[in-house]
């Protein structure tokens, strides 16, 4: 069934565990004046890791945000989404009651890049050290990318369509686009996000990989994208989450329209096809921009995916000349990222986060540790910039290929 093009998906409830602030109030103080929380990696076992610096999330207590019962049978990737999650649906003031009587109207999207490597890690040792018989059950489980989405379906009693994608780190911003689309086909509302958690021992020995990855020892260095110092991302926790409902639906409950999801599109190019990701990301500009009928002049700021390798920067600017046209060097740029790390798929989606409180408060939020930009990008550095903002751009590039844009109209947008 194709989506209905009268059913608008909007965005009514924002749920954040990030490096720089549990809860949206939080993150947004923080992201808004550009503060970098990066910081030398803390979690027990990874002193040794070529890796030095991360954003890590502390002050997070789960105790006191998820139900023992959760915990004991979920990693700390879901924690995060959990949390997030409860959070985001206080926002949107959905209640136990609201969807009571039709459990099938409400769905669960998330976006997994690493899983549930800390849980794992701590079965295996359980494995060599003690045996088989110290397992615990949930090892089967904890670990897997579907664990978010199935845990907060089944906590939150939401039967409606439920999935989990793992399309790279782009894939927070397709599980966006899952949501929208299900909105369109009748689903009235989608707890949808991303949360990760790749700071533990194993999870960063899979990371090593990466020749995208800093191994700068200075927090202030590590992470310089669109500069000429740029060496590469360092890696951080956390996500969010966001409920997203069909427009009269949530009108009908009083809720308040953050923002409308208006154009979503993707694309792959090949892992670290770093040069080839300027057609791909360019076309991924040009087919979200087509499905929400805006025009690239329209574009009011850009949360740009800043990988940080300059041959990844380059392109990104690239693309943004090549689908904006002129308009791609003038208009903001900005990535709060750079202030705490690329949580993966965890991490777009705090961008989206972010770019919905930007265009309610009418401010671009500054690229912190960036000040010499070598690129032809309206790069936004040092203080945040008031702005009249009626739409919003995000990117992402996975370090496996994939590609994707994302555009976000004003609440108040009618069009």
């Amino acid at each position: 069934m194709s989506p209905r093009q009268d059913r608008r998906p909007v965005v009514t409830g924002i749920g954040v565990v990030a490096p720089n602030g549990v809860g949206t109030d939080a993150f947004w103080k923080s992201t808004r004046e550009g503060i970098s929380v990066l910081d030398h990696i803390t979690r027990d076992g990874c002193d040794h890791m070529p890796v030095r610096v991360a954003g890590e999330v502390r002050g997070f207590d789960p105790e006191s945000l998820v139900e023992e019962r959760y915990l004991v049978q979920t990693d700390r990737f879901t924690h995060f989404a959990m949390a997030a999650a409860d959070m985001a649906l206080a926002d949107a003031r959905i209640t136990s009651g609201d969807y009571s009587d039709s459990p099938f109207a409400v769905g669960v999207v998330t976006a997994a890049g690493s899983g549930g490597g800390e849980f794992g890690q701590r079965e295996l040792q359980r494995l060599w050290g003690q045996g088989s018989r110290y397992v615990g059950p949930y090892q089967s489980i904890a670990w897997f990318y579907a664990a978010s989405t199935g845990q907060i379906s089944i906590r939150g009693g939401f039967k409606g369509p439920c999935g989990v994608v793992a399309s790279d780190e782009a894939g927070g911003l397709d599980a966006l686009a899952h949501a929208a689309r299900a909105i369109g086909r009748g689903t009235d509302a989608v707890v949808i996000g991303a949360a990760e958690a790749p700071l533990a021992p194993y999870s960063l020995v899979c990371q090593l990989g990466y020749r995208e990855l800093s191994t700068s020892e200075d927090p202030d260095r590590a992470y310089r994208p669109f500069t000429a110092s740029a060496n590469g991302f360092v890696p951080a926790e956390g996500g969010a989450m966001l409920v997203v409902e069909e427009e009269s639906a949530a009108r009908r409950r009083g809720a308040a329209v953050r923002a409308v999801v208006a154009g979503h599109a993707a694309t792959f190019t090949g892992a670290s096809r770093w040069e080839e990701s300027r057609e791909g990301l360019a076309q991924a500009i040009r087919g979200a921009l087509a499905e929400a009928r805006c025009a690239p002049e329209e574009v009011d700021v850009v949360f740009a995916d800043a990988l940080g390798i300059p041959d990844a920067d380059r392109a990104e600017a690239l693309a943004l000349a090549d689908a904006l046209g002129t308009h791609g060097r003038r208009v903001p740029v900005t990535a709060p990222k750079s202030g705490t790390g690329r949580a993966y798929c965890g991490a777009p989606v705090l961008d989206t986060a972010a770019a919905v409180l930007a265009l309610q408060d009418g401010v671009v939020p500054p690229t912190p540790n960036v000040f010499d930009v070598c690129h032809e990008l309206e790069v936004v550095t040092g203080r945040p910039r008031p702005a009249e903002l009626r739409t919003a751009l995000v990117l992402s590039r996975g370090l496996m290929g994939s590609n994707a844009a994302l555009v976000l109209r004003h609440g108040a947008d009618t069009r």
